[in-house]
């Protein structure tokens, strides 16, 4: 229910609570009917169903109940016409979908907000929901927010994701990150603002299709700008000259279901029997079945392929190669110390 229709259907409920109070209190003073009667009275009079008086009338009250019917009439069959109108359209169940949806997304904590559910936005949150992640869907389109409705599962806020007020009720505080994958770049770029200003700490990956924007979304406050048409060209070229790389890349990285792929494992919860070890003494192929195949160092910089005699510290990121049992004896091993 947006806000229009909300405020349609208080006015309407105001007006025939107006014209019950206005009943009520003209009986009780022109009759002197007590509240009971004087109330009674006001609902057989504007609902005109020819019950008799619940007392004998004077000339004023028959006066002020004909008023009363030419008033209230048109009133009283307009607001039962809305209100009608609301339940057989589905506003009421719709509005206490939203309610709960509302509740729901209140209790996140490092979820992922994704701005834009278009091609893009749908693909990014099937991937991020294969991983586990908690994903709450911001769109302002209504034939959006109708797709996204038929999937129970999927958490939404219909809304522009420009707007503070939004973000807010998506729990952007509580966010770990943040996709923007909207097909206009300044539409991007003010969401980007507007998130960076309210959670600092915040990822924020953002959506681009100028060159020049690029840059203008990082000033702005994206962590990392991706650019669908430049990835997209670099895969064709590739796929002339590297083609089997490029199907052996996206069998690990990009096939869903897959049994096997790429994960991230942060060291910063290493057992303590892992400290100052190299990957060597770690021995993690025999120890898990897994590979170590990337290290990502403290200051960022990128080892592929690393040497087995480079020390682990608590603020290195690897990138380990295997299948999810192997990933997860790993993660086990890694964490408690124990094989």
């Amino acid at each position: 229910m947006d806000k229009i229709e909300k405020r349609h259907l208080i006015s309407t409920l105001f007006l025939l609570l107006g014209v019950i109070v206005i009943g009520t209190v003209g009986y009780a003073i022109i009759e002197d009917f007590a509240f009971v009667n004087a109330f009674f009275m006001t609902i057989i009079t504007v609902t005109t169903v020819g019950f008799e008086t619940v007392e004998p009338l004077s000339d004023a009250g028959k006066i002020f109940t004909a008023f009363l019917i030419i008033t209230s009439l048109g009133i009283f069959a307009y607001g039962i016409t809305t209100l009608t109108r609301y339940i057989l359209s589905g506003v009421f169940r719709n509005y206490y979908k939203q309610a709960k949806m509302k509740k729901r997304i209140s209790k996140l904590s490092k979820h992922i907000i994704v701005c834009g559910y278009g091609r893009v936005g749908k693909q990014s949150t099937t991937e991020l929901l294969e991983h586990n992640e908690k994903v709450v869907i911001v769109d302002k389109k209504n034939t959006i927010i109708d797709q996204v409705q038929e999937k129970p599962a999927l958490m939404y806020i219909h809304g522009d994701a420009t707007q503070d007020e939004i973000l807010t009720e998506a729990q952007i505080n509580n966010a770990k990150a943040l996709i923007t994958t909207f097909p206009n770049d300044a539409e991007n770029l003010f969401v980007v603002l507007t998130a960076r200003q309210m959670n600092p700490t915040l990822t924020i990956i953002s959506r681009a299709y100028d060159s020049k924007s690029d840059t203008k979304l990082k000033r702005a406050g994206a962590t990392n700008v991706i650019m669908p048409d430049k990835v997209g060209g670099q895969r064709m070229a590739k796929l002339v000259s590297q083609p089997d790389v490029v199907e052996f890349i996206e069998y690990i990285m990009l096939q869903s279901n897959r049994e096997s792929g790429i994960e991230e494992l942060s060291c910063s919860q290493l057992a303590s029997c892992f400290a100052n070890k190299s990957i060597r003494e770690l021995d993690i192929r025999n120890v898990s079945g897994a590979n170590i195949v990337g290290i990502r160092l403290a200051d960022g910089n990128y080892i592929i392929n690393p040497s087995p005699e480079i020390v682990l510290t608590a603020k290195d990121k690897l990138f380990v190669l295997g299948n999810r049992n192997q990933i997860e004896n790993l993660r086990n091993v890694l964490l408690s110390g124990a094989e």
